[in-house]
């Protein structure tokens, strides 16, 4: 079992991000980013399994996800961007030089725009469930935005932090609660409308909040595992896209069931769980191998 390092803290821009530090500290460096608000436990099993192997991870809990501390901000045009701003300087905070960004979902789109907007951070990409199109956009706007900016127009800041996506990130933070309520609601409503633009489906943007275009400044090997054919959530036809859009990359098979995440989102949905999570684990084996064909070059 690999080591682990006892959780820490960084500050990065003016708030604590939460991280550990699995693995060999001679290994090749590789951040884990997990999807929606999910925090580093979410990944916990992959990132143990591929530390195993003689990696050293980061399993890191971006700001707004797990026990980080809430941070909005027009510094950023999306909140993706924020977290790529952050993982750059955390990976920095820990003295990693060029680093395997790795994660599936939010993860994925993380680990992308850190790759284009910080081209000296990344080693390699390993990407899944990576979000694009109509549907999924618009459910992504839904699910981050538009309920937060009606929640905060109509009770204000008092009422956005009894909403249970908010009240998890207090119980993990208990300080997240006074930042919330320090926050004036008219700066937070126009920061998240702001960040609202990154969803709205473009035909110039396979993934939101990047433009086609800007996948040409991606010159680090990447992989991709495919979503299935009926994954709505995480288009096949998206990976699709981004491996044509990145010169280079390959795309290996999936690890798991053609249907496995629309088994996984029944099992949350019935248990109110991670359970959808857990399929990734079946990634470290192909993760593993990644790291040793980039760790050669």
């Amino acid at each position: 079992m690999s080591e682990v390092a006892s959780m820490a803290t960084a500050q990065v821009n003016g708030g604590e991000v939460v991280y550990e530090v699995l693995g060999d500290d001679g290994g090749i460096p590789v951040a884990l980013t997990p999807g929606g608000r999910a925090g580093r436990d979410f990944v916990r099993r992959l990132g143990e399994r591929v530390a195993d192997a003689g990696t050293k991870i980061l399993l890191w809990d971006r700001p707004n996800a797990g026990a980080s501390a809430v941070r909005f901000s027009d510094q950023w045009p999306s909140e993706s961007h924020m977290h790529a701003d952050t993982l750059r300087q955390l990976i920095a905070h820990l003295g990693w030089g060029p680093t395997v960004l790795a994660g599936g979902s939010a993860g994925a789109r993380v680990s992308i725009t850190t790759a284009i907007e910080y081209p000296d951070v990344p080693r390699g990409l390993f990407l899944w469930h990576i979000v694009g199109g109509v549907y999924p956009s618009m459910s992504l706007a839904c699910g981050y935005i538009l309920g937060n900016i009606s929640t905060a127009r109509r009770g204000g800041m008092e009422a956005v932090i009894e909403m249970p996506e908010w009240k998890d990130r207090i119980a993990a933070n208990e300080r997240n609660r006074e930042r919330f309520l320090s926050m004036d609601r008219d700066e937070f409503v126009r920061v998240l409308k702001l960040w609202l633009n990154a969803y709205v489906p473009s035909p110039e943007q396979v993934i939101p909040g990047v433009s086609d275009d800007e996948f040409a400044r991606i010159e680090v090997p990447t992989e991709i595992i495919p979503s299935g054919e009926r994954d709505e959530e995480h288009p096949l036809e998206t990976c699709l896209r981004v491996h044509e859009l990145i010169e280079g990359s390959r795309i290996v098979a999936a690890p798991w069931a053609e249907d496995a995440w629309e088994q996984a989102f029944s099992k949350t949905l019935k248990a109110g769980g991670p359970q959808a999570f857990d399929l990734t684990a079946e990634a470290a084996p192909l993760i593993v191998d990644f790291c040793q064909r980039v760790g050669s070059r």
